[in-house]
């Protein structure tokens, strides 16, 4: 006996469908899996055996064949077994469901349990798109499945469970769409950090704007804590936004039972992390943390300390805001738009420059110590603040610092303003413009082109560095909520570039 149910896998983020053929046929009893299936799925031959002996069905003790079509795609994922017993029970029980737009879903215990799984949500989504209605997923991935609209979800919790349901012994009511509202609230608020105007201004324009930030200077400054705080005045996350973050974190198996991603990420990773660790990668291609940073924050402390390669690794991505990681038979792209947020010290010693502390390094020291994060890599960043020590009277003074939330009403401000000028595009931040689209929308007069030629004059700035500072420009004047880039625009966005001398005299 022939029979089909339908599943689907992830390659990346993206769903393909996966009909499973599960052929019934008398000879010497054998259970065989073939449709280029890997590891993970030849296991599942003992956990579907198991689970129905354990949960009182009958395993037929004849020729069993598994062919998950199409065969040249790549399967690895334990989430085929549910789909498999149903389809070894379909050839001797009466299911009642309708196998062109039903998919199923879920690993088994040995005792017939219906284990959490990975990228559900993104699967539903997949399939809702081509078609299918109905769903049989883990309970306790409910929660990330009931975000997708218009089809029904079934949480199961154990395949007798799922058997009786098919078999009108039981009703299952099917969940309801449900995207939750939510307000965040931050722990960290930048009218708790006394002073460092200059670097809270900084922030603003990279919020406003999405611009890379690199924070220089001494232990003990305020750099991790001002990182930390970043977040607090981004916008919330859009509802697409949400969706597409939730989705990443389901797939790489980190959402919480009941809770979806509605803050924006903040990803903080060690610096001895390897590359595939930040940028993804493996025989399997798992989600790095840059991917993981999608949509939010990715904090790199203590810059110079991460590995060279992981470090030039960033460059693509960067530009792209995509991750391509390329196999043999296949090649997976991630999504990696993210704000770069780096911080480090001046030097190994930490207090080149400090007026407080006198440095141990030699020039040659200092150098070296610099030269670890490459002259593209910080071409890659567009706001360079050195952040020092702020003066002693001000610590406990009690002049009212401007909170996280006044902050973010003019970012928010300055986005809406950025996203009715990029409505017709592919983009909607200043820092996504290409040469060709800074042409049109980074228009400078006359007078300010002058200004701008004059400033760059003997500084051995790339043409790269010179758009990246019409950029922070745009965004100033948004900000502002000024028209056009003026030379007060510029002369401030030449400011954040203003640890170039430092660099370059090295």
């Amino acid at each position: 006996m022939l029979s089909k149910i339908r599943s689907a896998t992830l390659l990346g983020l993206n769903c393909h469908e996966v009909e499973i053929e599960i052929d019934i046929s008398s000879g010497v009893p054998s259970f065989n899996i073939v449709g280029l299936a890997e590891q993970e799925i030849q296991e599942s031959k003992e956990r579907v055996r198991s689970a129905l002996k354990n949960s009182g069905y009958e395993f037929p003790l004849k020729r069993i064949t598994i062919n998950l079509a199409p065969a040249d795609l790549k399967k690895n994922s334990p989430l085929f077994d549910l789909p498999i017993a149903i389809g070894i029970l379909s050839n001797y029980m009466n299911f009642d469901f309708n196998p062109e737009e039903s998919a199923f879903f879920g690993e088994l215990s040995f005792e017939g349990k219906i284990r959490k799984g990975k990228g559900l949500l993104s699967l539903v989504y997949g399939l809702k798109n081509k078609g299918y209605k109905r769903f049989f997923v883990p309970k306790e991935n409910e929660f990330e499945c009931a975000l997708v609209d218009e089809v029904e979800i079934y949480p199961i919790s154990h395949i007798s469970e799922l058997v009786k349901f098919l078999t009108g012994e039981i009703k299952i009511k099917p969940l309801k769409y449900s995207f939750p509202d939510y307000i965040p609230t931050f722990s960290e608020d930048f009218s708790f950090i006394k002073g460092q105007a200059y670097a809270k201004r900084a922030l603003e324009i990279s919020a406003a704007g999405g611009h890379n930030v690199l924070l220089v200077g001494p232990p003990g400054t305020g750099k991790t804590l001002l990182a930390r705080t970043f977040p607090s005045i981004l916008p919330p996350l859009t509802y697409e936004e949400a969706f597409e973050v939730t989705q990443i974190y389901s797939a790489a198996g980190l959402l919480d039972k009941e809770s979806l991603v509605l803050e924006r990420p903040f990803r903080n990773p060690h610096h001895t992390i390897s590359y595939a660790g930040l940028l993804g990668g493996g025989s399997n291609p798992q989600i790095g943390e840059i991917t993981l940073a999608h949509r939010g924050v990715l904090f790199l402390d203590e810059l110079p300390e991460f590995r060279r390669d992981v470090l030039e690794a960033l460059r693509q991505p960067l530009e792209e805001g995509r991750i391509v990681i390329s196999r043999s038979k296949y090649t997976v792209v991630y999504p990696a738009q993210f704000i770069l947020l780096a911080g480090m010290n001046p030097c190994k010693c930490g207090h080149f420059g400090d007026k407080e502390k006198e440095c141990t390094c030699s020039p040659f020291e200092v150098k070296k110590y610099w030269s670890k994060v490459s002259g593209p890599l910080l071409d890659r960043i567009d706001i360079r603040v050195y952040v020092g020590r702020i003066e002693k009277e001000k610590i406990f003074s009690d002049t009212e610092e401007e909170s996280s939330e006044e902050i973010r009403k003019r970012v928010i401000e300055a986005r809406e303003i950025q996203k009715e000028r990029y409505k017709k595009e592919k983009f909607q931040l200043n820092s996504q413009l290409t040469p060709k689209t800074l042409k049109k929308y980074g228009v400078l007069s006359k007078d300010v082109q002058r200004f701008l030629l004059d400033a760059v004059d003997g500084k051995n700035l790339s043409m790269r560095a010179v758009d990246r500072i019409i950029k922070v420009a745009r965004t100033i004047a948004d900000l502002e909520k000024n028209e056009y880039i003026r030379i007060e625009h510029l002369a401030e966005a030449l400011s954040y570039r203003g640890l170039e001398d430092f660099i370059s005299n090295l």
